[in-house]
């Protein structure tokens, strides 16, 4: 096909890439995959108010993230199995991350260690946590991502348990041999399956947050959280920021699309936590929503995998430079010269 202009250029020629069983994990949600679709057209629904005769001559995308300074605010989220896309995996994407200058939040489940990872790409980086059933491992994990330069943990709150993705199974994605290199397991199959659903822990609750934050000696981010309620809760057990996200429609199929609760978990943080979100970002016009709706930041996680599958580092750099440029050229017709004067009455 033609040269790609976009991210979704990106992932149909992932397509013909990437091996149908890695294709099915990467792309597939959770039973009739219904939060899988809205999450992306949720961001359509809403609509963009240009106010005209604003200086754009200067463009500033920077921002910060728990104080961190970045490029842009679009961040790489936490996805699994990059070895899945490329066999440089999660160290083509820390490269690339690193060399625009935008944060990237490496996985429990990568297929690289997390030392090698870190030792990759010397660009602002976060660390997604699960905790396990072994808290001593779950400690010891959170320890070594510290040694590694990674300065903040991000807490994956909605997985106390699997869940049903039904594209995997018809397609056979377990069958590929999945390598977590953080964990130190290896394998495919019905023993994949049961290794990882006896990893997580479902039993964990807020009050096991002042033991990790204790342990973790960094700042703690909750993702997960879609509800107001849980907002407040995470404040007040000391978050340092709230994460939007229903896991990509991975989890619990027919919960809201992220766009549509952003607004009231924003409004129920109240500047307490720093507010991200991630899922269906496609476009550089989805960022600038979210900023009106009260994200500080947005996360794509599926566009990058594919990138990654099309080529390497260099794929994922040609993403993020699509995103960024997307994103300069809304914020120029938005009439926000900068991402703080991307305000809510930008969208309706």
């Amino acid at each position: 096909m033609s040269a790609p202009l976009n991210l979704r250029d990106l992932e149909r020629i992932a397509g013909g890439l990437l091996e149908p069983g890695a294709q099915a994990y990467f792309a597939g949600g959770a039973h009739d995959e219904v939060c899988l679709a809205e999450n992306e057209a949720a961001w359509a629904r809403r609509k963009l108010l240009p106010r005209v005769l604003v200086d754009v001559g200067a463009l500033d995308t920077a921002t910060t993230l728990l104080g961190t300074a970045v490029t842009m605010p679009a961040g790489i989220a936490p996805t699994a199995q990059h070895g899945l896309a490329h066999p440089d995996a999660e160290a083509a994407t820390a490269r690339a991350a690193a060399a625009a200058g935008v944060l990237y939040c490496a996985s429990t489940m990568s297929t690289l260690p997390v030392e090698r990872i870190g030792a990759a790409g010397s660009g602002p980086r976060w660390f997604q946590l699960y905790i396990q059933r072994d808290r001593a491992a779950t400690l010891e994990l959170v320890a070594r991502a510290r040694a590694a330069g990674f300065t903040a943990l991000v807490l994956t709150v909605d997985t106390p348990v699997a869940g049903v993705r039904e594209r995997d199974a018809r397609v056979g994605a377990a069958a590929a041999r999945q390598t977590f290199g953080n964990l130190g397991y290896s394998g495919s199959g019905d023993a994949l399956g049961a290794y990882v659903a006896g990893l997580f822990d479902p039993s964990v609750t807020w009050d096991d947050l002042s033991w990790l934050r204790a342990a973790a000696g960094m700042p703690l981010v909750l993702k997960g959280i879609m509800t107001a309620a849980d907002a407040r809760l995470a404040c007040e057990h000391g978050a340092d920021a709230v994460w939007v996200s229903n896991h990509g429609g991975r989890q619990l199929d027919r919960t809201p699309a992220t766009a549509d609760v952003l607004e009231e978990v924003a409004g129920a943080a109240a500047g307490r936590a720093e507010v991200y979100v991630d899922g269906g970002i496609r476009r550089g016009l989805d960022v600038v929503t979210a900023l009106a709706l009260g994200a500080r930041a947005v996360f794509v996680g599926r566009p990058v995998l594919y990138a990654l599958a099309c080529d390497g580092q260099a794929g994922v750099t040609l993403a993020l430079e699509m995103l960024r440029a997307e994103l300069r050229n809304a914020m120029a017709l938005l009439g926000a010269p900068s991402v703080a004067d991307v305000r809510r009455s930008h969208v309706i």
